[in-house]
């Protein structure tokens, strides 16, 4: 019965809890290494668990702050994208807003972009997110605002936010 649960949760769910590990990672490669690891916790308290959705997502995040303590990556992020030829505009300038969002956000250290990814894209409140990575409510306002801050250091990407956002 238990397993049956998993696998189907698994099959349901692992498409969005995937685009969540990247946007904790700013990989697809390390994103599903981060839901597979956050999921082989999960499996063996399977039948204790309430919300697995949300008991996932704080694994997930558990994980990668973790592994952001722990390891070097071996890889250095370039600032510039490689030149791309696209018959759409529009489509290219939001793939590259998208690509310099991203890296902004792996710039962040990672309670910063769990704090960001949980609120604005998996739309948690507060206190929700507060709940989820065991801090207060006031600590997730706090790292909310220095993220945001971080983000508009880079006022040409930050406009562009705000101009696709309308």
């Amino acid at each position: 019965m238990r397993r049956d649960e998993f696998r189907e949760f698994v099959a349901a769910r692992s498409p969005a809890l995937t685009r969540t590990a990247f946007l904790l990672t700013g990989d697809w490669q390390l994103a599903e290494d981060l839901l597979q690891t956050a999921l082989m916790r999960c499996y063996g308290h399977w039948s204790r668990i309430d919300v697995p959705e949300a008991y996932v997502r704080r694994a997930m995040v558990t994980a990668v702050v973790g592994w952001r303590r722990r390891r070097w990556h071996g890889e250095l992020p370039t600032a510039a994208m490689p030149d791309q030829a696209t018959a759409d505009e529009d489509v290219a300038d939001l793939v590259c807003l998208r690509a310099d969002l991203l890296r902004l956000l792996h710039d962040l250290g990672p309670r910063q972009r769990a704090v960001l990814v949980l609120r604005f894209y998996e739309d948690l409140s507060e206190s929700e997110v507060a709940a989820m990575l065991g801090v207060s409510v006031g600590t997730v306002k706090s790292q909310t605002s220095r993220a945001l801050a971080r983000l508009r250091e880079a006022p040409e990407v930050w406009a562009r936010i705000q101009e696709v956002a309308r």
